[in-house]
């Protein structure tokens, strides 16, 4: 007996807490009035009723109706009592509410906010994220509910600067002052745009929150230009590894030949296109494997720019050695050439080539700081690339010679280095380092004709960074990239580019022989 009373009065425990709607309530929902209708949604997500989440739902999705005195829920053809759930015959002429878009953000709201209570982690999570930009003062007692029932640590944190958001509506000069301070410690410009109207006297009456609202919104400033700044050397990291790629082969040319080579900048576009082919190869025939295209692309596009560097130095440099003004204008034409057969190849419009998958997205250092993978994957592969250029210089018999015959052709020669079969190797050693810079340039732009003379300037003056030293171009790629950048930010991107050059001359005139001079005698 005593059992049965138990189950008895479990079963009524049970029945008493999940009640039915009010129907009075959920019967606004259809209101006339576009503020009963708001009314109405602020109610419901107060109960933090499953129920309210059901009925809210349906409104959003256009599925709630009124027939006559009754509020429905139609799916399908089933029709359901939107205060109790319980399934009930179709009515004959449902009258759909009339549904603004200041209701549907209301109802967004109300969505999100009864999220907070649902049992799957992810899910509060998601929906705590979603009402940092959503935050009424009438969820301020329902946000304290959720707070006060949240374990997760991620999910409290969010919903402490979501209470001090509808807190800043608060009568209470103190609690608006506690919400202030709250908000203080954030880096978030939704946050910023948040405080930004209790600074002025119309807004916020009381003094004291006013100018505590002041000194927060400077704090967060303070952080978001940093984080700015940070953002630009980052982003001129990730371009100095680019004109690393592009300026490591010009730096060996021109150490073991003296050759200024103006066709430089198109072996990138030769490397750039070589990846765009390989990915129409992918799509066209391995679709499964699209993501792989880009490894498979790196061997094809050293080689394709070394085979085009070795026909330049066989068919034309190798004649105009000695000869700076001929070579000047025999390479510049050879870019020209190269222009011209891209056009005529791929067309004369860009083409994109996307980032693979495991290269799409970023790491959020703050709420306005993302380090994108594509260009932290760029920084890593021009380290990994300095790396093998350096094993082959200093471990290797090819690297020996390349570095005899830059510190004293003559003596080379005379000790037996072929130092023609070095200009050969060497030159193609260098295009195929530029064509790997075209790899890691076609995942940040796209792919043109025209894409390598926006980088053969910055290459050169890379190049200054002392003749055929890997740690000078090192140094002078990664300090041009991040000041250009940085510059760039406060000046603009012409007066930046003007700034650098003129820094790039007097540093010439001062030091001639780059910032690691080459050490050794030199017969000229």
């Amino acid at each position: 007996m005593i059992r049965k009373l138990l189950v008895v009065l479990l079963c009524a425990s049970s029945l008493s807490a999940h009640a039915a709607l009010d129907p009075a309530q959920v019967r606004q929902l259809a209101a006339e009035d576009s503020s009963d209708k708001v009314a109405a949604i602020h109610q419901l997500t107060q109960t933090a009723d499953p129920d309210a989440v059901r009925v809210l739902k349906a409104m959003a999705e256009d599925s709630l109706f009124l027939a006559g005195d009754q509020t429905v829920i139609i799916e399908g053809d089933k029709a359901f009592d939107a205060a109790t759930g319980e399934v009930i015959k179709m009515p004959a002429n449902p009258e759909s509410p009339t549904v603004n878009n200041r209701i549907r953000g209301e109802l967004a709201s109300a969505l999100a906010a009864l999220k907070l209570f649902d049992a799957d982690v992810a899910v509060r999570l998601a929906s705590a994220q979603k009402l940092q930009s959503q935050v009424t003062p009438e969820m301020t007692p329902l946000l304290a509910r959720a707070l006060e029932k949240e374990s997760d640590a991620r999910i409290k944190a969010l919903l402490v600067l979501a209470h001090a958001q509808a807190n800043l509506g608060n009568a209470d000069p103190a609690a608006r002052m506690a919400a202030v301070k709250a908000l203080a410690e954030t880096s978030s410009p939704t946050i910023r745009s948040v405080l930004l109207p209790l600074t002025e006297k119309a807004t916020e009456p009381d003094d004291k929150v006013r100018y505590e609202a002041i000194a927060a919104v400077k704090a967060i400033d303070s952080r978001l230009a940093m984080a700015e700044n940070f953002g630009r050397a980052f982003s001129g990291l990730s371009l100095g590894s680019i004109l690393l790629l592009g300026a490591l082969g010009l730096a060996i040319t021109y150490g073991v030949m003296g050759i200024i080579n103006m066709a430089h900048g198109e072996l990138l576009m030769v490397g750039a296109y070589a990846t765009y082919g390989m990915q129409s190869l992918f799509r066209a025939w391995f679709p499964g494997a699209i993501d792989w295209y880009l490894p498979a692309a790196i061997p094809v596009a050293f080689f394709s720019a070394a085979l085009v560097g070795v026909v330049m130095e066989r068919t034309v440099i190798r004649w105009l050695y000695g000869r700076t003004l001929e070579t000047l204008l025999a390479t510049w034409g050879i870019s020209l050439v190269l222009i011209q057969a891209a056009r005529v190849l791929f067309g004369a419009q860009n083409v994109e080539v996307s980032n693979p998958s495991w290269m799409s997205g970023g790491i959020e250092i703050m709420p306005n700081l993302i380090l994108p993978w594509n260009r932290i994957i760029i920084v890593g592969f021009a380290m990994f690339v300095l790396f093998l250029v350096w094993v082959l210089m200093n471990k290797t018999r090819l690297g020996m010679f390349v570095r005899a015959v830059t510190q004293n052709r003559a003596m080379a020669g005379c000790v037996g280095v072929p130092t023609s079969r070095i200009d050969t190797m060497a030159f193609a050693l260098g295009a195929g380092i530029a064509g790997l810079g075209g790899v890691a340039l076609s995942q940040i732009s796209n792919v043109g004709p025209d894409m390598g003379q926006g980088y053969i300037v910055d290459s050169f003056m890379v190049v200054v960074g002392g003749v055929g030293q890997l740690a000078g171009a090192v140094w002078a790629a990664l300090g041009l990239g991040i000041f250009s950048k940085l510059l760039e930010g406060w000046a603009g991107a012409v007066i930046a580019k003007i700034s650098i050059l003129v820094c790039i001359i007097i540093f010439i005139q001062k030091r001639p022989q780059g910032i690691f001079a080459l050490k050794g005698r030199f017969v000229e």
